[in-house]
C-alpha cells in the first residue's frame, strides 16, 4: 500500500512517517516543496517500509503528482488549514478524481465541516475522505464516546491540550492560532450559541491520570476546534462545549492572551503578522517540565443522577507531538490489513475508538485514564486521588487507606534521624521520634469532613499531621500539613506499591521554590507475609537526612462514624 504524506518532513507529517516506518507492508512517499529536505528525511529514517522523496506543492499541479505516484492513501499533514485560501479543497478534489483515499490532520472547524460537500462524489468514486483525524476532533470525540458510556444524555463537554514547552510547536500551528486570536468563536454555552473571544475566554485544570504524577495546574484558553462547530450533531441535547489550549510557560501564554485583547478591542485586525515572532519565542523561551497532556471532561445524566467524568493523559518528553498523527497511523495500519472506512466524505469524529488510540499510546511513555468524579468527602481520600488506579493496589495497601471514621494500626518499626543541626532543629519542631532500631509503632487515623488526621507513635514519642484533597494549585494532590508547612503529594501507583512524590510546598500559604523543597522518598507496599509496609525517607537541602522511618503495620478498625455525609 502506498501512502503519500503531504508535508511529510514537517512537524506532524514527519511523526506520522515515523509511526508508519516499521510497517513493511507500506511504501511512504514523503512529499514537500523541497526535494533536498525530503531526501534528507528519508535518508535519516530507519524504516522497514519503502521510502521515496516527492516534490509536491499543494498549491501547484497536484493532479500530475497524484497521477505519477498513484498513491492508495493521501494524508495532508501540512496546514495551517485555517489559511488554505480561496480554494482550500483543491487537493481533496484531486484525490477523489484520481481514486485515492484522503485523510488529513485538520483542526480548522470550517475546513472539517466543509468536507461533507464531497460526500456524494467520494461515494461515487468508492473512496473515503476523512477530515480532522487529529487530537481534535478525532481523539477528543473518541474519548467523549468512551466517557458517555451508560449516560442517558450528555450536557457538558470540555477539553484542553497542553503541549510540553520542550516539544516544539510547528510554525503552521502558531500561524493558525495567530489568525484567530482575540476573534469571537461560536461556542455552545447555556444551551445557545454565543461568541467567546479566542485565547481570552479561559479555565484552569490539573491533568492527572489515575495513579500517575499530575501536571501542575494549567490555564487553558479557548481555541478553535471542529468540536465547537459539530457539537449539536455529535451530542444531541448538549448545552455546553468548550475546547482550549494551555501552552507553557504560562508567562508567554499570558502575554499572548494580552495581545489577543488588541484584536478583540479592534486595535489591530489580526495577530497573524506576528506569527513568526511567536514561533521564535516558543523556541527560545522554554522552561518547565518536559511533559505535556490533555483532558476531556463530560457532565451528563444517568437516570435521575447527575454524573461527571473526566479523562486525563500525560505524555513524557517528546512523545506528546506524536498524538495528532496517531489517528492517521492507526487507520492506515488497519487499511493495510484490509479494514477500511466506508466510502464517503465526512469529519473523522467516529473514525476510531479510544481503544484503538490506546494501542498507539502503548508504544510511548504516555499515561492515560478515566476518573469518575465524586464529591469531596464522598469516599476515602486516597481512593479519590488515585481514581481507577486504586483497584490495582495490593489489598493490604488499600486496607490501610480505606478510612471511614476512625482506625488504629499497630506494628513495629525503626527510626533513623539526621545529625545536621538544621535537621535536628526541624525534627524537634515537628516532634519526630528519636532514633531506634526496633520499636513498637501505632498509627491512629481519624477522619472528619474529608480531612484525615494521622497520629504516629513510635515507642513513647508521637507526632501528627493532617491529610486532605488539594484545591487550586494543589489540585489532584494529597496535601499533608505539619503546622504551617503544606506538602502537595502525588500518589503514584506502581505494580505492587504506592510511591509519593512532592509536587508543591508552601509555608504559611507562601509557595517555596523547588530548590528549597524537602526531598521525599516514600514507598507503601506489602511485606512477604502480607502486612502493610512503609518506608519514608525525608532529606532537607543543605542539611541532608531529616528522618527515615520504616516498618510494618496491621490495621484494626473501629466503627466510629465521624463523617458528615451529604
Amino acid at each position: 500500500m502506498k501512502v503519500l504524506i503531504v508535508g511529510g518532513y514537517g512537524t506532524f507529517g514527519a511523526r506520522l512517517a515515523r509511526l508508519l516506518a516499521h510497517d513493511a507492508r507500506l511504501t511512504l512517499a514523503i512529499a514537500g516543496r523541497s526535494l533536498a529536505k525530503a531526501e534528507a528525511f528519508c535518508a535519516g529514517l530507519d524504516a522497514q517500509a519503502g521510502l521515496g522523496p516527492v516534490v509536491m506543492d499543494r498549491d501547484g499541479d497536484v493532479a500530475a503528482v497524484l497521477a505519477a505516484e498513484a498513491p492508495d492513501i493521501v494524508v495532508d499533514a501540512a496546514g495551517p488549514f485555517q489559511l488554505y485560501g480561496r480554494d482550500p479543497y483543491r487537493l481533496v478534489r484531486a484525490c477523489i478524481e484520481a481514486g485515492a483515499n484522503y485523510l488529513d490532520l485538520a483542526d480548522s472547524a470550517d475546513f472539517v465541516v466543509g468536507i461533507e460537500a464531497f460526500d456524494a462524489t467520494a461515494k461515487a468514486r468508492g473512496v473515503f475522505v476523512l477530515s480532522g483525524l487529529s487530537t481534535f476532533p478525532a481523539l477528543s470525540s473518541a474519548v467523549v464516546q468512551a466517557l458517555a458510556g451508560d449516560l442517558d444524555r450528555i450536557e457538558v463537554v470540555r477539553a484542553g491540550v497542553a503541549p510540553s514547552p520542550w516539544a516544539g510547536i510547528g510554525p503552521n500551528v502558531v500561524r493558525a492560532i495567530s489568525s484567530y486570536a482575540g476573534k469571537p468563536l461560536s461556542i455552545l454555552r447555556g444551551g445557545r450559541r454565543v461568541g467567546a473571544p479566542a485565547l481570552i475566554d479561559d479555565l484552569s485544570r490539573t491533568i492527572a491520570p489515575p495513579g500517575g504524577v499530575p501536571l501542575r495546574p494549567i490555564r487553558f484558553s479557548l481555541a478553535e476546534t471542529p468540536d465547537l462547530a459539530l457539537a449539536e450533531r455529535q451530542w444531541p441535547g448538549v448545552r455546553e462545549v468548550w475546547t482550549g489550549a494551555g501552552p507553557t510557560p504560562g508567562l508567554l501564554h499570558r502575554l499572548l492572551s494580552c495581545l489577543a485583547w488588541l484584536v478583540r478591542l479592534k486595535v489591530v485586525p489580526t495577530l497573524e503578522p506576528l506569527a513568526g515572532l511567536f514561533h521564535w519565542g516558543t523556541r527560545v523561551f522554554r522552561w518547565g517540565e518536559a511533559r505535556g497532556g490533555m483532558f476531556v471532561e463530560v457532565e451528563g445524566v444517568s437516570g435521575e443522577a447527575s454524573v461527571r467524568r473526566s479523562w486525563h493523559l500525560v505524555a513524557e518528553g517528546d512523545d506528546g507531538p506524536f498524538i495528532p498523527s496517531m489517528g492517521a497511523a492507526a487507520l492506515i495500519a488497519e487499511a493495510a490489513s484490509g479494514v477500511t472506512p466506508e466510502p464517503g466524505a465526512r469529519p473523522a469524529v467516529h473514525a476510531l475508538t479510544l481503544t484503538e488510540y490506546e494501542a498507539q499510546f502503548a508504544r510511548f511513555d504516555i499515561a492515560a485514564g478515566r476518573r469518575d468524579e465524586a464529591p469531596a468527602g464522598g469516599e476515602p481520600l486516597y481512593r479519590r486521588i488515585l481514581g481507577g488506579a486504586w483497584d490495582r493496589l495490593p489489598e493490604a495497601v488499600r486496607a490501610m487507606h480505606d478510612l471511614d471514621g476512625q482506625m488504629t494500626a499497630a506494628g513495629e518499626g525503626a527510626v533513623e534521624r539526621g545529625r545536621h543541626p538544621l535537621a535536628r532543629l526541624v525534627g524537634g519542631l515537628i516532634g519526630l521520634p528519636p532514633a531506634a532500631d526496633r520499636v513498637p509503632v501505632t498509627v491512629r487515623f481519624t477522619e472528619r469532613d474529608g480531612v484525615e488526621r494521622w497520629t504516629r507513635t513510635f515507642g513513647r514519642s508521637s507526632f501528627a499531621s493532617t491529610q486532605e484533597e488539594g484545591r487550586g494549585p494543589f489540585g489532584r494532590l494529597v496535601v499533608e500539613r505539619f503546622g504551617p508547612v503544606a506538602l502537595g503529594l502525588a500518589l503514584v501507583a506502581e505494580e505492587d506499591r504506592v510511591r509519593l512524590h512532592i509536587r508543591r510546598v508552601s509555608v504559611f500559604g507562601v509557595p517555596l521554590p523547588a530548590s528549597l523543597w524537602p526531598r521525599l522518598d516514600t514507598v507503601e507496599s506489602v511485606d512477604p507475609v502480607g502486612r502493610f509496609r512503609f518506608d519514608d525517607r525525608v532529606t532537607l537541602p543543605l542539611a541532608g537526612l531529616l528522618v527515615r522511618y520504616r516498618g510494618w503495620l496491621v490495621p484494626a478498625r473501629q466503627p466510629v462514624e465521624l463523617r458528615n455525609r451529604k
